[in-house]
């Protein structure tokens, strides 16, 4: 798989953060239910890898990757679990180069120009733009599409359903990565309705 196979799916990728397993299976099918099936389960909580696990074992909808991926041993226990492919908030030659010996497809992530170029240089031509909206959002984009005509983007961070569609209708993003499909309250809640709500809410963000 290519990590530009993601974006046929749906125009939202969820950045989810699992507090408790028992939630993991349950969510991933109120999120497929909904028509989101490409999951982004950041390594930022204890419970991450066991999540991991339980969705790709039970939820054969789901399309489930590692986000939060920082070193090779991120990368390697995240194809351990079962994940499909991985998301790094940047990008080093160390992730990279353990991805690429995984099989583990990467969506690194970058901020800058500067790494950008670093990343093209290592093969990557679909790029995690983090944190989006605070590292220029939508003018940074429109800025980067003149000297890498060949590069495009998922914007990742402080985007909300309001906004998504601004980001969309740029010709270098595929897709967005968004933390509003899956609200706190409604996690705690274990209010699967809700997620497969917003879930269709998000799928309906389709490019112009």
């Amino acid at each position: 798989m290519n990590t530009l196979d993601l974006c046929q799916y749906a125009p939202v990728i969820p950045v989810i953060v699992l507090n408790r397993v028992e939630h993991a299976v349950p969510m991933a099918r109120a999120l497929a239910a909904g028509g989101v099936r490409v999951l982004e389960v950041t390594l930022r909580t204890p419970q991450a890898l066991d999540s991991m696990r339980q969705i790709a074992a039970e939820v054969p909808d789901a399309i489930v990757g590692a986000g939060t991926v920082r070193s090779a041993a991120d990368a390697r226990a995240a194809k351990e679990a079962g994940c499909q492919f991985a998301v790094s908030p940047g990008f080093t030659v160390e992730v990279a180069q353990a991805c690429q010996e995984l099989d583990l497809p990467l969506l690194p992530g970058v901020a800058t120009a500067s790494e950008v170029m670093l990343a093209q240089s290592h093969g990557f031509r679909f790029l995690k733009f983090f944190p989006a909206t605070a590292a220029g959002g939508i003018p940074l984009l429109k800025a980067l599409a003149g000297p890498f005509p060949d590069v495009v983007f998922c914007p990742t961070g402080g985007i909300t359903l309001a906004t998504a569609p601004d980001f969309l209708a740029l010709p270098n993003v595929k897709v967005c990565g968004g933390s509003w499909l899956l609200p706190q309250d409604a996690m705690d809640a274990g209010d699967w309705d809700r997620i497969t709500t917003l879930a269709r809410e998000a799928c309906a963000l389709r490019r112009p």
